[in-house]
């Protein structure tokens, strides 16, 4: 037990989780000290690198192949701007907001300095957007086409941050993005709840009566299912809240309401036909801070932790599993299980009742203890002598703060 927990890198919490391949031992130059890091012909030169280095580094567990190409818009471009909008005029305004991006870019020394650049799904006025603000305050948004993007945004050094939404309390967990999680190799530095209120927007002048139509996220959709089954209306899905806003705008569609933020009414000049129409006024979404490098485990406050895991096949394999933290009283505040995709089923030969085939399962669990707890260490180095993978994914401060409404 006490050899592995001399170890503690290896677990996913070092600087590299983990070993690299002979090519990148003999193609890693020193890194300069840091007064040189300011210099920005020194990050210009360097991220081009850093970003062949990173994405050499990767693991692919997953079989799914990653995306060829990013696409990250800037967020630089002031998105609180109202929207003039006329009644039954398009906005003429839209062109302000921030453009895309791609990875030619990483040419172009970013603003760094006190000014931390988060990436998030979606478009200005997306409760992403809003867990990133809450969760730095100061901080340049930065909006992606897809999640895909935001990691990779974050491994390229186009961002310091990215946040993604993990599960919400009324649509349950968004099972792509613990896929993610494990396919890519950033680590969760922090995390948000934050309280999700749904608006039904139109353009200005419109009533609910006059909607045969509405736009929005699925989950957001799924979360207002009372009150969309009252008005009789047909639900399209796409890719998140504020986009809908973004297009009803765009296209000057009386006919079609979106569910988003009040946020998005503002930034597109919509009107909130009405307001708080989520089934249930308890509505918290929790996000994930992701990051290159893990923060320095500490004890002085609340701390959780995220791991992933696989086992054997076997009875009570799962109940030893979880014995591990129960025999050192640390709490688990999720457990969740996804088939592995790249092994989707398991056979098993037994002489007595011929063979049976298992799904092959993946477990993620979150506990409250860091990793510079002992207790931590030892649960992890205990499970570690059954577990076929394991793989700490972050330790990180627990959100302690008011949950703000979006």
């Amino acid at each position: 037990m006490a050899s592995k927990l001399c170890h503690y890198p290896a677990m996913g919490l070092g600087i590299s989780s983990f070993k690299p391949n002979p090519r990148q031992l003999t193609e890693t130059k020193p890194r300069p000290a840091v007064e040189s890091r300011r210099n920005p012909l020194w990050r210009t030169s360097q991220q081009s690198s850093r970003a062949i280095t990173s994405s050499q580094s990767v693991t692919q567990i997953d079989d799914e192949n990653p995306p060829s190409s990013v696409e990250v818009q800037s967020g630089s471009a002031n998105v609180n701007a109202s929207v003039d909008l006329e009644a039954t005029t398009a906005p003429k305004d839209l062109a302000t907001l921030p453009r895309p991006l791609s990875v030619t870019d990483l040419a172009i020394s970013p603003t760094h300095g006190s000014q931390v650049r988060v990436a998030y799904q979606g478009v200005p006025g997306a409760y992403s957007e809003a867990a990133a603000m809450k969760a730095y305050p100061h901080c340049e948004a930065v909006p992606c086409e897809q999640f895909e993007a935001a990691f990779q945004a974050v491994e390229l050094w186009l961002v310091d941050r990215a946040v993604l939404p993990i599960e919400n309390s009324l649509g349950g967990s968004i099972h792509r993005n613990y896929d993610l999680l494990l396919r890519h190799r950033l680590h969760i530095v922090g995390e948000v709840q934050l309280a999700v209120h749904h608006c039904l927007l139109g353009l200005p002048g419109v009533k609910k009566e006059d909607l045969k139509r509405v736009l929005s996220h699925p989950q957001a959709l799924s979360q207002c299912e009372h009150t969309l089954s009252a008005l009789g209306v047909i639900r399209e899905a796409v890719d998140d809240t504020a986009g809908a806003a973004q297009y009803i705008a765009a296209n000057n569609l009386r006919d079609t309401g979106a569910v988003a933020s009040s946020r998005a009414a503002e930034i597109y000049g919509l009107d909130i036909v009405a307001d708080g129409i989520q089934d249930d006024s308890d509505n918290v979404t929790r996000f994930l801070m992701l990051a290159r490098e893990p923060i320095i485990p500490r004890i002085d406050r609340p701390f959780k932790t995220s791991i992933m895991f696989t086992l054997e096949e076997g009875p009570g394999v799962l109940f030893k599993a979880l014995a591990v933290f129960a025999l050192r009283n640390i709490n688990l505040t999720k457990i969740e299980s996804r088939p592995q995709r790249k092994r989707p089923l398991r056979v098993v030969d037994d002489s007595n009742t011929g063979a049976a085939k298992y799904f092959d399962y993946l477990f993620y669990i979150d506990f409250e203890a860091s990793m510079a707890d002992p207790r931590a260490q030892n649960a992890l180095g205990h499970l570690q002598e059954f577990a076929t993978f394991m793989r700490v994914l972050g330790s990180y401060p627990m959100d302690m703060t008011p949950m703000g409404r979006s």
